[in-house]
């Protein structure tokens, strides 16, 4: 007989967005990994004025700006491009005049796929997926962008 696996708690770490895609979606355009999740954010705040409290506290932060200082521009920057634009090929038409010649992708997506392997970024995933409930998943979860997918239903 196997254990069940243990699931976040309900509410735990407050609403959760289904509709914001996983860290894993590359942009079209660029290949960059958790770009689509960026622009997805951004739009959530267009649309309803601001993101619910658990989301708001690492908009334009956390791995928003980590993206962003990679690419070497301000958060806030794609944040208007998204405001200002009425559709999606705006919002790509902006990039394109944003974002640098090469956007270095690989390293980007090999960076974002390892983040919290460190020693304290596992410390960090182990408190976060205790506060949760699953102490037990410690051993599956072992990146931030995996925590992020578990967090919102996509990781069983």
């Amino acid at each position: 007989m196997t254990a069940m696996l243990s699931k976040p708690i309900p509410g735990s770490t407050g609403e959760i967005l289904t509709c914001l895609p996983s860290p894993y979606v590359p942009h079209a355009a660029t290949g960059l990994l958790y770009l689509p999740r960026f622009l997805a954010k951004c739009r959530y705040v267009k649309a309803h004025g601001a993101l619910p409290a658990s989301y708001a506290k690492n908009y334009k932060r956390g791995l928003d700006r980590f993206l962003c200082l990679h690419l070497g521009i301000d958060p806030a920057a794609v944040e208007k491009i998204v405001f200002e634009s009425a559709d999606d090929a705006q919002v790509e038409e902006g990039l394109r005049g944003l974002l640098p010649p090469d956007v270095r992708a690989a390293k980007w997506n090999r960076d974002l796929v390892q983040k919290g392997l460190t020693a304290a970024g596992q410390e960090f995933l182990k408190e976060a997926l205790t506060a949760m409930g699953c102490a037990d998943r410690v051993d599956q979860i072992r990146t931030v962008p995996d925590l992020i997918d578990f967090d919102e239903g996509r990781i069983e």
